[in-house]
């Protein structure tokens, strides 16, 4: 059964969670600022968490910080605050999806089950497959219509980057520092003539990509 550590100080929002989660069958812990979720996470191990930026005692993202320096559980955070620098912030210190409130249920419950399934064990470097293009993570090799495609080794740890995080938005700094090196935290201009460079070999419609999505102001997200 899958356990989740609700973190919020409004119990109402953690009544309503609790509700819904443990209806559908998830396990439900709470904590009710970021002190008890770390104690918490470090005491139940939970198999996701979803956080609450405004605590009264930490402020979210040094909570993500703290579970990032021992664990990969999946964090969603769920918060009011709907500035791009706040959720840039987020992401960069570890969350792995943005939740803004007030949010549906039905999509927060989405969200939760692809954290789950990401973090799920899977075979090392799996082959994953668009209605376009396949990429082999094991044999760096992608293919389109039959043929392999040929990438630049920029282009391909680009492309590898965001394909090992299918679905979760890596922020440009992220992209940057790990494609260019930790130097290169602010050369947007180079993501965005690298990834126009992918989208014309892979994408069915470059100008309308499916796949190598943009996230205005934030990075960029693969779906497959």
């Amino acid at each position: 059964m899958t356990r989740v550590l609700v973190v919020d100080d409004e119990p109402q929002i953690v009544r309503a969670l609790a509700i819904n989660l443990k209806a559908r069958g998830y396990e439900v812990d709470t904590a009710a600022d970021g002190t008890q979720a770390l104690t918490a996470a470090a005491d139940r191990h939970p198999d996701v968490v979803l956080l609450d930026l405004g605590l009264p005692d930490l402020d979210g993202v040094e909570v993500i910080r703290g579970l990032r320096g021992w664990t990969k559980v999946p964090i969603i955070v769920l918060s009011a605050r709907q500035a791009s620098n706040e959720k840039v912030a987020a992401l960069d210190a570890g969350a792995d999806d943005y939740v803004t409130k007030p949010f549906g249920m039905d999509e927060l419950l989405a969200r939760l089950r692809a954290a789950v399934r990401r973090a799920a064990p899977e075979d090392e470097a799996p082959v994953v497959a668009t209605e376009a293009f396949t990429v082999d993570l094991a044999a760096k090799k992608v293919h389109r219509d039959g043929k392999d495609v040929r990438l630049t080794p920029t282009e391909w740890h680009l492309l590898e980057v965001l394909v090992r995080n299918a679905g979760r938005l890596v922020t440009q700094r992220s992209l940057l520092q790990e494609v260019w090196g930790p130097q290169y935290g602010t050369e947007t201009n180079y993501l965005r003539v690298y990834m126009a460079q992918l989208r014309r070999k892979l994408e069915a419609d470059p100008s309308h990509p499916k796949h190598l999505v943009t996230e205005p102001g934030m990075g960029y997200r693969f779906e497959p």
